[in-house]
């Protein structure tokens, strides 16, 4: 077992962590696993972004702006949720460390949540359907969060390597494509495949038992992989504070609070909030603009999603070299304006009728290509800004003393659950303004597809070009970084110095 040392925090506390230095290298098959666990979260956004609403309103029958209150209104749930499960992460202490418990007990309760979303009562009131959606949408996150949180704050307690950090963040942000685009063509090929009763099978509602059901199973599936996958890591992590006096609510309140003052990540949340809120934005449209700008058929629709998961392996490796070459903040900033200006010609050329038709042989390639390329350059922007957010926790930890992981990617969990609240959100006010009907049969017309184009391109050029800018408040650079971990390291070793020197003679070093 590795050493153990105590180093001294603010407060009179002591931090007990394992030494890293005899730590071996990671396994591939470690790392992967690692990454596979992403799948969950890309199921549970792919499902409630793109699938949830259009459920609602376009089989149920639902009033878009009661589905998008609905689930806006879960954010409020995230935001007291989500730090309080980092802190409790972070505050931990068991015999298989602070992260691997919420990871292991996250897996049943979410894939049981998710299921529940997709079986309202028939016949509800729309109050009572977006009662529904409120509560199981907000617990299922709340549960997935406990899962998300943990993982994600083992980044840097794996490694504190600048490069490797992204690497590994590659690999999540790869599976979690896979898990979202994989699973969302397969529903389509499957699922939603055309019936004579429904040429558009994604209108079917029989369809939407296999999709909840089988998205479960894949959950519960990839939450226990990850936990299994690096339950050998838990002697080499970082392990939590220990304490002589219990602390008061109060006193864990002004800690987080520290933390979170932290200019590099409020940088990196203001980017983060309008991003993924674009990104939520745009998974509620594209279905709609799928189905009635472009009339795909189901099984375009299917093979349109495999863009996504080659925009994935062609960011996976680009993103670590993209970060070594200009640096995780420029490369984050111009991926992320680049990508979305290409992704919306499409949309900005088909308003002005200059694109290709539909039904004509090279829309379908077309669109393959454009979301290939748009979708790998957002993919480079995301996983830089996770990588950034892993350095982070050093920068704080050298001015507080305190290893915080679990506080700041408690915040990253929140972020990301703007996309299927605030996105939603946007998405609901967008198809009310457009004056889209519920269950439509034939009477959805070019000026309401038009009307939404209209306001869905200014909105997600905003929301991206503001994020971006935050970034510019983002200070830390590769040598900052390094000098953070040498700080780190240095008293560290001062730490062990001084347990070795109070260790009587013979007495066995813990």
């Amino acid at each position: 077992m590795a050493t153990m040392a105590e180093q001294a925090a603010p407060g009179g506390a002591t931090v007990a962590r394992r030494a890293t230095s005899d730590a071996p290298p990671i396994s591939l098959g470690t790392q992967i696993s690692y990454g596979i666990g992403a799948g969950a979260n890309g199921i549970k956004n792919a499902a409630f972004t793109t699938y949830l609403m259009f459920y609602y309103n376009q089989v149920i029958g639902v009033s878009a702006s009661v589905v998008s209150a609905a689930i806006a209104l879960t954010l409020l749930v995230d935001a007291i949720a989500d730090p309080l499960i980092g802190r409790w992460s972070d505050t931990t202490r068991s015999r298989w460390g602070r992260r691997h418990p919420f990871i292991y007990g996250a897996a049943i309760p979410t894939a049981f949540l998710f299921a529940l979303v997709w079986f309202p009562p028939e016949g509800a009131t729309p109050w009572v359907y977006g009662l529904w959606i409120f509560t199981f949408a907000a617990l299922t996150r709340v549960a997935l969060s406990a899962f998300e949180i943990a993982t994600s704050a083992m980044n840097p307690e794996l490694t504190s390597d600048y490069r490797e950090r992204t690497r590994l963040f590659s690999l999540r942000y790869w599976f979690g494509y896979a898990g979202a685009f994989g699973f969302t063509a397969f529903s389509l090929a499957f699922f939603f495949a055309a019936t004579p009763e429904y040429p558009r099978g994604q209108l079917n509602p029989e369809g939407y038992v296999g999709f909840a059901f089988t998205g479960a199973a894949i959950i519960v599936l990839v939450i226990l992989i990850c936990g299994l996958g690096t339950h050998n890591r838990i002697p080499y992590l970082r392990q939590a504070e220990v304490r002589a006096d219990r602390r008061s609510l109060g006193e864990h309140l002004r800690e987080m609070g520290q933390a979170l003052h932290n200019r590099a990540f409020l940088a990196i949340f203001g980017f983060g909030v309008l991003k993924y809120t674009a990104i939520g934005l745009y998974s509620g449209c594209s279905l709609y603009f799928g189905t009635y700008l472009f009339k795909l058929s189901g099984g375009e629709l299917a093979l349109l999603t495999f863009d996504s998961l080659i925009a994935a392996t062609i960011a996976a490796p680009l993103a670590p070299v993209m970060s070594a070459r200009i640096g995780k903040r420029a490369s984050s900033m111009f991926f992320a304006v680049a990508g979305v200006s290409l992704g919306l010609s499409p949309l900005v050329l088909s308003y002005l009728d200059l694109f290709w038709p539909v039904g004509h042989a090279m829309l379908v390639p077309t669109l393959f290509v454009i979301g290939a390329l748009y979708g790998a350059m957002v993919a480079i922007s995301l996983i830089n800004t996770s990588s950034m957010l892993a350095d982070v926790v050093e920068d704080s930890a050298v001015k507080t003393g305190r290893h915080e992981a679990g506080v700041f990617f408690a915040a990253s969990s929140f972020m990301q659950q703007c996309s299927s609240a605030l996105g939603i959100l946007a998405t609901g006010v967008i198809l009310t303004w457009s004056a889209f009907p519920e269950k439509p049969s034939g009477a959805v017309t070019d000026a309401m597809t038009d009307s939404l184009l209209i306001h869905y391109i200014p909105t997600v050029i905003c929301l991206w070009t503001a994020g971006a800018m935050f970034l510019m408040f983002y200070p830390l650079t590769k040598a900052k970084h390094d000098a953070n971990v040498d700080v780190l390291r240095a008293r560290e070793a001062e730490a062990r110095a001084r347990e070795m020197d109070n260790t009587p003679l013979g007495a066995p070093v813990r």
